[in-house]
C-alpha cells in the first residue's frame, strides 16, 4: 500500500473479530484492523483492491460471512481475479524460500506456473487445507464465478517468525505478473532487524520456562498452511 501509494477505500470492523488489542510504539493500544485500499493506473495496466488486515474472523461463520461481504465489493468493482497470500510453515528457515501456487480456475492456474514467473507447479501432497479468508475467498468466488489464486511461500513455522523472505517472494512473483515496478528492497533491513530481535527474546523466553535444563532446546511442531 505504501509502495503504490494506495487510497483507502473501506474499513471493517464486527463483533465476531477477536477480543484483543494491540500495543503500539507510542506504548498505546489499538484494534485491529482490517482495511481495503485501491489503486488505479490509468492505460492499459490493470487497477487494484488491496486487502490488509491484523487479524481474521475467529469462527466458520464470520469467516464465511466477511469473504462474502469482499466478494461483493471484488463484483460491484468488476474485478477480474482475486490473489491470496499465505506461508507454508516449515521447521527450518528457508534461505530461498518457494513459492506455490493453487487456483479455483484450470486456466488461471496456468497463468501463475509459467517458468518466468518462478512458481512451484505442484502443490498437491504439500499442504493440507487452506483455513481461513485465504482459502474461502477462492472456494466461494468459484461459485460467484471470480477466479482466483493461492500464492504460498515457505516460512518458518513460528508465530513470532516475520517471513521477510517468503513475503519478498509473494511480491516478486505478484511484480512480475502485474508490472508493479515494486521496490523490494524497501522491505529488508529493518523488518528483518525486527525479526531477528523477536526470535532472541523468544528463544530466552523458552530457556527460562525450561526450568534451567542442561542442553534443553525448545520443540515446535512442524506447522502446515499458515493464513
Amino acid at each position: 500500500m505504501e509502495e503504490l501509494k494506495a487510497v483507502k477505500l473501506y474499513s471493517f470492523f464486527s463483533h465476531k473479530f477477536p477480543h484483543s488489542v494491540f500495543v503500539n510504539q507510542q506504548n498505546l493500544v489499538e484494534m485491529p484492523r482490517i482495511e481495503l485500499y485501491y489503486k488505479t493506473f490509468g492505460g492499459k495496466k490493470q487497477d487494484l483492491l488491496l486487502l490488509t488486515g491484523d487479524i481474521q474472523p475467529i469462527d466458520e461463520e464470520s469467516c464465511f460471512t466477511f469473504c462474502e461481504e469482499v466478494l461483493k465489493i471484488t463484483q460491484q468493482f468488476h474485478c477480474t481475479e482475486i490473489i491470496t497470500t499465505g506461508g507454508i510453515g516449515l521447521q527450518n528457515i528457508s534461505e530461498q524460500p518457494r513459492v506455490f501456487c493453487t487456483s479455483n480456475d484450470a486456466t488461471l492456474l496456468k497463468e501463475y506456473t509459467v517458468k518466468n514467473l518462478g512458481v512451484e507447479q505442484n502443490i498437491f501432497g504439500v499442504v493440507g487445507p487452506i483455513i481461513g479468508v485465504s482459502g474461502i475467498l477462492l472456494g466461494l468466488g468459484k461459485k460467484r464465478g471470480v477466479k482466483g489464486v493461492a500464492l504460498l511461500a515457505e516460512t518458518f513455522g513460528h508465530p513470532l517468525y516475520l517471513g521477510v523472505k517468503g513475503a519478498q517472494e509473494l511480491l516478486r512473483v505478484i511484480d512480475r505478473k502485474f508490472q508493479l515496478q515494486i521496490d523490494l528492497k524497501k522491505m529488508g533491513k529493518e523488518i528483518i532487524e525486527m525479526e531477528k530481535e523477536l526470535m532472541k527474546k523468544t528463544k530466552e523466553w523458552a530457556a527460562e520456562t525450561m526450568g534451567g535444563q542442561a542442553g534443553a532446546k525448545a520443540k515446535y511442531k512442524e506447522a502446515g498452511y499458515i493464513g
